[in-house]
């Protein structure tokens, strides 16, 4: 008899708490994360003076809050993306996520211009990952678009569909436009024959689309929480979309960014000059009318991306399960397009560094704007907040839930850092910017409160602003170390303030 009332309580108790676990479990919230390719931070019709035309993306923004202040470290790499996505994945700051990455040694060339210091990073693997930390609180896992990590998405998601590589495939006469004002142009965004977006006869951002409605749909039906990583190859070249997008753009109302440069002076030293690859994308020098149809097109096919973020939001609202979803949207880094000189994201400039990002979900107050300076992969650290997980020590990346509540209106971090392989440096703070070309002996320096088109610099000035200069420079030793840079500019800055030129480029 004691032995069955023994057995009764055990079975009473076990009932209980899988219960309660089941309950703790479908009240977690969903997450839905959806990621840009090279959207710069002022390509949402919300954002004022944006040109872009983003119906649903603005309706996002209405409903949660945005950060206007979101930046990206850097890279690593010439593929940008590559960086970002695996700080995002791992939570990792940059040169930690460069050896799990398996690229972050400096491979340069042999062939090409000296302009950065020799370094090798010790390769290693990550204790998980980020879908793997949710599936441990009981998430069920979706991927679907652009993965370009060092790692199979298969193996760490629950569930996979068309997983994209780094970018969809160029056609030759992409790369030889010469975009000549009143001449037959010989590419076309629209035409299918062209490849790129337009291969398997549907554009991969509308097939993005449908795997997203599929997946909620599956979802719909499933008592486990969600976690959608929705990744769009879009907005990056080659620019492609529907006709009618690029109509929405006529190319006599497109304006040339105030900032425009034919080239920018330091290009070759950055490591951002006219072979790389993303600079192939118009010829020098840059001309304005080259830079209008790189923007249409640019601008087309984020409206095309738009429309279906919102085919995926109304999704999610017939799901019935909106309510108990955040929703994240941001991209992996920023895109030039004619700012500065440049078209790509290889620079340190706000166009390429600083992204949008928005954050929709319970308890959070619509249309709110959060100006504190964070870094989009803090979205991975919010996730797991939301999860209440608590986070482990090896992610260094923050919850964005202190400044969407408005618990805080003060970053965590003392300062934005940014890197370009050994080529080039940047610390923000809340007033300046300041950029530093090794190879170059340079450093650039702006005032971003009252130059936020980062226009005048401010190290060329007469006398030169030595002990800001300085000060700047202490603040940036300091994310060095955090970061276990592996590059020391110090004899670079030094030269500067002390007027050495810079040397020619050299070979080695």
């Amino acid at each position: 008899m004691i032995k069955f009332k023994l057995f009764l309580a055990l079975s009473l108790f076990c009932i209980v708490a899988f219960a309660q676990s089941e309950k703790s479990q479908q009240e977690k919230p969903n997450i839905l994360f959806i990621f840009a390719d090279d959207q710069t931070y002022n390509t949402i019709g919300a954002i004022e003076s944006s040109p872009v035309k983003t119906p649903n993306l603005d309706r996002l923004a209405k409903q949660g809050v945005r950060f206007s202040q979101t930046y990206n470290m850097g890279s690593f790499a010439p593929a940008v993306c590559v960086a970002s996505r695996a700080m995002l994945i791992t939570g990792s700051f940059l040169w930690k996520a460069a050896a799990y990455s398996g690229k972050g040694s400096n491979h340069s060339d042999p062939n090409a211009p000296r302009i950065q210091q020799d370094y090798t990073i010790a390769e290693k693997t990550p204790e998980a990952y980020w879908p793997e930390y949710l599936k441990q609180a009981g998430y069920e896992t979706y991927m679907t678009g652009k993965w370009h990590i060092n790692t199979d998405a298969a193996k760490i998601f629950d569930h996979t569909t068309n997983v994209r590589g780094g970018m969809p495939k160029q056609s030759k006469q992409r790369y030889e436009r010469d975009f000549e004002e009143g001449k037959a142009d010989i590419w076309s965004p629209y035409d299918k024959n062209m490849g790129g977006f337009w291969e398997g006869d549907k554009h991969w951002s509308e097939v993005l689309g449908d795997d997203a409605i599929d997946f909620l749909h599956q979802a719909k039906e499933s008592e486990n929480p969600f976690f959608m990583y929705l990744a769009f190859n879009a907005p990056h070249d080659p620019r492609q979309s529907p006709k009618r997008f690029v109509d929405m753009y006529p190319i006599d109302e497109i304006e040339v960014p105030e900032n425009f440069l034919p080239e920018y002076p330091y290009n070759e030293y950055a490591g951002s000059g006219r072979t790389l690859r993303d600079e192939k994308l118009a010829p020098f020098p840059r001309t304005e009318y080259s830079v209008k149809v790189n923007r249409q097109e640019y601008y087309a096919i984020i409206t095309h991306m738009d429309e279906q973020i919102g085919r995926i939001m109304d999704a999610l609202e017939a799901t019935g399960k909106a309510d108990n979803t955040y929703v994240f949207f941001t991209a992996d880094h920023g895109l030039a397009v004619g700012e500065h000189g440049f078209m790509g994201k290889q620079n340190m400039y706000d166009c390429s560094m600083r992204v949008p990002l928005i954050m929709k979900g319970a308890g959070l107050e619509p249309g709110k704007i959060v100006d504190a300076p964070v870094y989009l992969q803090d979205i991975m650290a919010t996730t797991l907040d939301l999860a209440e997980i608590k986070k482990p020590e090896q992610i260094d990346f923050n919850s964005l839930l202190p400044l969407a509540t408005g618990e805080t209106d003060s970053s965590v971090y003392n300062g934005i850092y940014g890197a370009y392989f050994g080529s080039q440096r940047m610390i923000r703070t809340d007033n300046y910017k300041m950029i530093v070309y090794p190879a170059a002996n340079k450093v650039r320096l702006y005032d971003i409160i009252n130059d936020p088109l980062e226009q005048h610099d401010l190290a060329e000035s007469e006398p030169k602003p030595i002990k800001l200069l300085k000060e700047l420079f202490k603040q940036y030793g300091q994310l060095q170390k955090q970061m276990d840079d592996p590059v020391d500019i110090t004899d670079a800055f030094n030269n500067f303030i002390s007027g050495v030129p810079a040397p020619s480029l050299r070979n080695k």
